[in-house]
């Protein structure tokens, strides 16, 4: 079984990574995380930092790990939620961290790299990385969840928007 890499980020909405691992737990994928610090801060606040244990996490840092190169065997990266700063990064090809790199090594390879920006109003700018991505290979999928199901709780609203991830992975 291939592994999906989950990078966490600090903009707001840690619910949706919460509700991907929820998710791709139901599937029995295999999901290794890489967060940031500003990530990790806003998993704290929206108290979600929970979903931290029992995850195999990726220093930010570690530039040694097995995300950072195209001959790791990972079948994609889902960036959930995705702050404007990381997307940035990502359209100019920093590899500053270990999540922007794993980011340019999905790019570089060829395989799937789901961006879900989670903030508002977009500016120029933002939307000018979001189509230089989109045209560099990544899906830009906006958290806006979906009422077609009428979810009941916040957490079947948040599954609208981690589902869609998972699907542009090729994992649901």
């Amino acid at each position: 079984m291939k592994t999906i890499l989950l990078g966490i980020t600090g903009a707001s909405g840690a619910i949706y990574a919460k509700r991907f691992l929820h998710k791709a737990g139901e599937l029995g994928l295999s999901v290794e995380l890489i967060v940031t610090k500003n990530g990790e801060a806003v998993l704290k606040h929206e108290n979600c930092f929970d979903i931290l244990q029992n995850c195999k996490i990726h220093k930010i840092d570690d530039f040694f790990a097995p995300p950072a190169t195209g001959s790791s065997d990972y079948s994609g990266l889902a960036i959930l939620p995705c702050s404007m700063g990381t997307l940035g990064r990502i359209a100019a090809g920093t590899s500053d961290n270990l999540l922007i790199r794993a980011a340019d090594v999905c790019l570089k390879e060829s395989r799937p790299l789901v961006l879900v920006p989670r903030e508002m109003p977009l500016s120029e700018i933002h939307l000018e990385n979001m189509l230089r991505l989109k045209r560099a290979g990544a899906t830009i999928i906006p958290a806006c969840p979906h009422f077609y199901k009428h979810p009941k709780n916040m957490d079947e609203l948040a599954d609208t928007v981690a589902e869609r991830a998972l699907i542009f992975l090729n994992s649901l």
